[in-house]
């Protein structure tokens, strides 16, 4: 920049700094507020179209009134002891007595014995728009249920489910935020033992949360964009993890130029600027148009997390590149204090971390790659074994939730199916025959049409618009792969049933065709994602080989990655299932994420390769980007990993996944796998680019 305008260099960041502290201060609260327009709401996650969502939108119709079930049940004390009649009257006493209750809706049903004896059942309704006042609504039922004499009352059913979800995201608009940045503020102390720097790149990246979660506010308070507490936690972590990737590389060229420039700071923030767009602009973009990419899936949750997540990369770059830069400039060396800038020089002697890896890259690249291809091949291997069926009721929450307990006690006394039944609807002519179908389905423990008092065997059949309901009671458990080839049986059965028109829905139909679209969505979505990164890649680097090269490794990582995944998931976590969507949420983030370090390293190597030619490249953009890389790396990881303090299996899972996954990406593929096939390959590496065609060059490119 000009001397002759010295107060325009010194007015643009004061300038870019108070719009920021404007922005944080008023848009920061919005982070917190998130959960206001955020919904949890299970339906929401179903496939748009899917038979089992058509069946959600029918069995509408079929509700007076719409409620929230609770699903009571009793055990004697101890368990296994049987209930006699004086407990079943005093249970069913005990029920009634709640009707008028606030929060609860009708006449709760009388308790029911299970075929052995030992437990009882009941439903109590509750009206679906309790909010914060369901956990009260609960209690109350609790305490009234807990009056039985020699029992223990259990609560279950989808009011329970959706008090444990409740309970399980409160913790995401504080717990999670606060283990996040305490987390990277603590790797960035250690990592640059420099005392405002770490400060300054916190800050940066919560003014990006601020800003994202204030403009995703907005758009879910007017319906543009979806919010459930899954997209909420996610979104958090990645701005702060992106913001901080972005930061590092800035700040980290900006150590060197302004080293190299003796401490002129303008000048130095211009050339680190100039160097940093590029490979910034061009990470963002891969993660951005990657989480766009889900668009095409046809689950909802996953269409959400889309745009969400685009928006929050968009303001973590945005924050990167201009608050920052801001704050740098008006800084200068003290940013850094109380270390010392140091001019980046790869050739300066010294025996380095990343001197010597570059060394083992340069002396035996071909040992290199093949050693570290050989052994993520050989974790790929177990990729195939990640079971992606669905999460077991029993393991949707990480921690012992009442509501999963309740379902194991009812589902040990009553059949499996009980509490969760396949919904059927039909045409009413069709009644007898789909009730007949149903009923002589492999796996269907009873079938009955809902009546028009709500229970069963108490009166004529509700019939709406021509249609009948019939709740289907499954053998097996309902979220058991069992119940679900029943599910697929009894389709097959009442679709037969000549003008029946039948549709089959339900918790297990739901939990099917969940499954079946995910499978659809990650053959449609992976090729997509891949191609958008190849574009990128290309346009940057002005090569057909390499961004090859570099999609094909990240790839590798990724199936490596859930090779591990499924070995700890199952020998470590006891898990015996994934949710359907892990793979491809766990596909989107590793691959674009991942190829974000190559991009890094690769724009470094290819600057260094036009001034010093392809080998000596290589060796110089791996020594200068390594240490930086890899803390970007550790911070990702930890950020993502901090998604395990929210008990949910699904959260508990993809932060495993991008955790393990992104510092194996940044330790193996991009220090070691990379390096070493591009050293193997050489200028063939950049073809048809013009590195692929020049030979090593003595002249060394004056910095700008």
């Amino acid at each position: 920049m000009r001397s002759s305008t010295p107060w325009v260099r010194r007015l643009l960041p004061l300038a870019l700094l108070v719009a920021w502290l404007a922005i944080g201060g008023g848009l920061g609260p919005y982070a917190g507020k998130l959960g206001e327009v955020a919904t949890n709401d299970q339906a929401a996650f179903l496939p748009r179209s899917a038979e089992s969502t058509r069946v959600v939108e029918a069995q509408k119709a079929f509700r007076q009134d719409e409620t929230l079930p609770v699903i009571v049940v009793w055990t004697g004390e101890p368990e296994g002891r049987k209930l006699d009649g004086a407990q079943q009257a005093a249970a069913t006493r005990a029920l009634a007595s709640l009707a008028g209750r606030p929060g609860v809706d009708g006449t709760p049903s009388p308790a029911l014995p299970s075929e052995d004896g030992q437990a009882l059942s009941g439903v109590v309704q509750l009206r679906p728009d309790l909010g914060e006042e369901l956990p009260t609504t609960l209690a109350a039922v609790a305490q009234v249920a807990e009056s039985v004499p020699g029992t223990t009352a259990r609560l279950g059913g989808p009011a329970a489910t959706r008090a444990d979800l409740t309970d399980a995201f409160a913790g995401i608009d504080g717990l999670l935020l606060a283990v996040a940045l305490v987390t990277v503020l603590v790797i960035l102390l250690l990592v640059y033992r420099s005392v405002l720097l770490p400060l300054v790149i916190i800050l940066g990246a919560v003014f990006a949360l601020g800003l994202a979660c204030a403009v995703v506010y907005v758009l879910a308070d007017h319906d543009v964009v979806r919010v459930d507490g899954q997209v909420q936690g996610i979104l958090s972590i990645l701005v702060i993890g992106a913001a901080t990737d972005y930061a590092l590389l800035l700040a980290a060229r900006y150590r060197e130029e302004l080293a190299a420039r003796e401490g002129d700071r303008f000048p130095a923030m211009r050339a680190a600027l100039r160097q940093t767009v590029g490979p910034v602009t061009a990470s963002a973009a891969t993660v951005a148009l990657g989480l766009l990419a889900l668009l095409f899936s046809d689950l909802t949750n996953n269409r959400a997390l889309g745009p969400v997540g685009a928006i929050g990369i968009v303001c973590a770059v945005l924050s990167a590149l201009t608050f920052l830069p801001a704050v740098l400039v008006l800084l200068g060396r003290a940013a850094y204090w109380p270390a010392k800038p140091r001019p980046a020089d790869p050739t300066a002697g010294g025996h380095g971390l990343w001197q010597r890896v570059a060394g083992l890259v340069d002396r035996a690249p071909r040992k290199v790659w093949a050693i570290t291809l050989a052994g993520l091949l050989a974790c790929a291997a177990f990729a195939p074994t990640l079971a992606s069926r669905g999460v077991p009721l029993d393991e949707i929450f990480v921690n012992d939730a009442p509501s999963v307990a309740a379902q194991q006690t009812l589902g040990r006394h009553f059949p499996g199916g009980s509490g969760n039944p396949a919904v059927v609807i039909a045409d009413v002519a069709a009644l007898p025959a789909v009730t007949s179908a149903a009923e002589a389905t492999d796996g269907v423990d009873s079938a009955r049409p809902v009546t028009a008092s709500a229970r069963p065997g108490g009166g004529a059949p509700l019939v709406v618009d021509g249609r009948v309901r019939i709740d289907v009671t499954l053998s097996d458990a309902a979220d058991s792969a069992a119940a679900k080839e029943t599910v697929v049986r009894l389709r097959q059965a009442v679709h037969a049933v000549p003008g029946a028109d039948a549709l089959v829905g339900g918790y297990t139909a739901q939990q099917y065709d969940t499954q079946r679209t995910a499978e659809r969505d990650r053959t449609l979505i992976v090729p997509v994602v891949l191609a958008i990164i190849l574009v990128i890649l290309v346009g940057l680097l002005r090569s057909l080989v390499m961004p090859v090269l570099l999609v094909a490794t990240v790839a590798l990582n990724f199936l490596a990655t859930l090779g591990i995944s499924s070995l700890v998931f199952t020998h470590v976590f006891g898990f015996t299932g994934t949710d359907s969507s892990v793979p491809l949420y766990g596909f989107v983030f590793l691959v674009a994420l991942g190829v974000d370090y190559n991009i890094f390293l690769m724009s470094r190597v290819r600057e260094e390769s036009l001034r010093h030619g392809v080998r000596e490249g290589v060796l110089r953009g791996l020594t200068a980007t390594g240490g930086v890389i890899t803390s970007a790396g550790v911070v990702l990881a930890a950020t993502f990993a901090a998604l395990g303090v929210i008990p949910l299996a699904f959260l508990a899972q993809i932060a495993f996944i991008v955790a393990f996954g992104v510092l194996l990406d940044t330790l193996v593929v991009r220090s070691l796998l990379v390096p070493a096939l591009v050293r193997d390959i050489g200028r063939i590496a950049w073809w048809p680019g013009e590195l692929s065609r020049r030979t090593p060059s003595s002249r060394t490119a004056a910095r700008n």
